[in-house]
C-alpha cells in the first residue's frame, strides 16, 4: 500500500496523466452501458410476443440519453495524449480513449437495428467457431435432477436480506436498489456502486448463492478496489475488460460450490443467440433456436433471446463462457488470480498493470475474493467439463 504521501508525490511527477485520467473519469462515469441497453417495457413486449405464438417481433423501447454523444466525442479526443512521455502508460491511455469512444457510439445507436450490433462488435465481438463448439459440448451433457434448491421462491425482499448477510464479510458498503428495468435477475451497477435487483421476479436458494458470489463476490470486489487505486481508470473499467471480470465472477460461482450444469448450460444458450445474430436471425428466428431446437422452457428462451438482440444486437453475453475458461486455465496453472481483481482490468493488459504498479501508479487488492482459496465444488461433471473446453 502507498501512502498519502507518496501519491501526492505520484500526483505531482506524473501530473499530466493525473489530469487526463480526471477527466475520463468524470468522461465515463456518464456512459454505464448497461443502464441504456435495458429495455423499459420487457414484461409488455414479452408476453405480445408469447400470445402471437411468437412470431411478432417485440419493440422494444430504451431510456432517452442523457448526454450529447458528439460533445462526448470531442471531449475524448480533446485530451492531451502527448503530454504522458512513457510510452507504456501514452498507449495504455490510448486504448482507453478509443474503447471509450466506441462505448459511446454503441449507447447512440441503441434501438437503431444493425448499427448498433456493428458497433457491438467493434467493442465485444462475436463467438468464434470455438466458443460455439464449446456450446454445443456443454449442451450434449443430460440434465441435472430437479432439486428443491432451484425452486424459486424467495422474494425480492428476501434477496435483498440474504445479500446483505453475505456482504458482511466484506469490508465495503452494499447498497441495494429494486428496478423493473433489467434483463437479469439482479446486476451491479458500477456507476452507482450498488446491487440491483428485479423487483417483479423470484429467486432461487441456488440462485442467490450464485448471485452473492458472482455480484459481490467479484464485481462489487472490483469496483471497490479500482476505487481504491490512484489512477480512477481501474474503477471504470481497462478496454476488454468484460471477459475477463465475467470469467472471473463465474469462476467465484464454481468455486463456492454455486455453479451447476444448468447454469453453465445458460451460458452456452448465451453463446448460440450471440452467434445467431452474425448469421441474419430475427429475434423470433433466435427463439426458435433456443425454445423449439434446444427445448429450453419459454420463459428463460426468452430472456436468452432478449439479452442477445437487445439494442439491435448484443454481443456481451458471449464472452461469459470464453472468459471462464481462460480464468479456469489460470487455476489449473496455479496463478493467482489478484492481479485480475484490482479493479476492472483484463487478462490482456495484465503486463501494463503489472507495469504501473512498479511505477507506484497501481497498488494491491484492498478486498480479496473469499472463495478463490478454497474450492468448496465437488461436481464431477463440471470439473469434466471445463477440464476439455477448447
Amino acid at each position: 500500500m502507498i501512502s498519502d504521501k507518496q501519491e501526492l508525490e505520484l500526483k505531482k511527477d506524473y501530473a499530466d496523466l493525473f489530469e487526463i485520467d480526471a477527466n475520463l473519469d468524470r468522461l465515463v462515469r456518464r456512459i454505464e452501458l448497461l443502464s441504456y441497453v435495458n429495455p423499459l417495457n420487457i414484461e409488455k413486449e414479452k408476453q405480445r410476443f408469447f400470445s402471437s405464438k411468437y412470431n411478432e417481433e417485440p419493440k422494444f423501447k430504451y431510456p432517452k440519453l442523457k448526454f450529447d454523444p458528439y460533445k462526448l466525442h470531442r471531449l475524448f479526443f480533446a485530451q492531451r495524449l502527448e503530454r504522458v512521455k512513457d510510452d507504456v502508460i501514452h498507449q495504455l491511455y490510448t486504448d482507453i480513449v478509443y474503447h471509450y469512444a466506441n462505448m459511446v457510439q454503441c449507447i447512440e445507436t441503441i434501438g437503431k437495428g444493425r448499427e448498433f450490433y456493428y458497433n457491438s462488435l467493434r467493442v465485444y465481438g462475436t463467438p468464434t467457431e470455438k466458443d460455439v463448439q464449446n456450446a454445443k459440448f456443454i449442451l450434449h451433457f443430460e440434465d441435472e435432477s430437479p432439486s428443491a434448491e432451484m425452486e424459486k421462491v424467495f422474494t425480492p425482499e428476501e434477496a435483498k436480506s440474504y445479500f446483505e448477510d453475505f456482504a458482511q464479510c466484506y469490508d465495503f458498503p452494499l447498497n441495494i436498489y429494486f428496478t423493473t428495468h433489467l434483463s437479469a435477475e439482479a446486476m451491479v451497477s458500477n456507476a452507482r456502486q450498488a446491487l440491483l435487483i428485479k423487483r417483479n421476479t423470484t429467486f432461487s436458494k441456488n440462485q442467490l448463492l450464485t448471485l452473492a458470489n458472482h455480484e459481490i463476490g467479484v464485481h462489487l470486489v472490483t469496483t471497490f478496489n479500482g476505487l481504491s487505486q490512484p489512477l480512477k481508470i481501474f474503477s471504470h473499467g481497462l478496454p476488454k475488460n468484460v471477459e475477463t471480470q465475467e470469467g472471473l465472477s463465474v469462476f467465484s460461482e464454481y468455486m463456492s460450490g454455486a455453479l451447476t450444469l444448468r447454469r453453465l448450460k445458460e451460458l452456452a444458450y448465451r453463446v448460440l443467440a450471440s452467434d445467431s445474430l452474425i448469421k441474419g436471425y430475427s429475434f423470433a428466428d433466435t427463439f426458435d433456436l433456443i425454445h423449439g431446437t434446444y427445448k429450453l422452457n419459454r420463459k428463460d428462451a426468452f430472456t436468452i433471446t432478449l439479452r442477445a438482440h437487445r439494442g439491435g444486437g448484443f454481443t456481451k453475453d458471449r464472452l461469459y463462457l470464453s472468459g471462464l475458461g481462460k480464468i479456469f486455465n489460470r487455476y489449473l496453472k496455479g496463478d493467482s488470480m489478484d492481479l485480475l481483481l484490482t479493479g476492472k482490468v483484463s487478462l490482456a493488459y495484465e503486463e501494463q498493470i503489472k507495469y504501473l504498479q512498479n511505477k507506484g501508479l497501481a497498488k494491491g487488492i484492498a478486498h480479496r475474493n473469499k472463495v478463490f482459496d478454497h474450492k468448496l465444488s465437488d461436481n464431477k461433471t463440471l470439473d469434466f467439463i471445463l477440464r476439455n473446453l477448447k
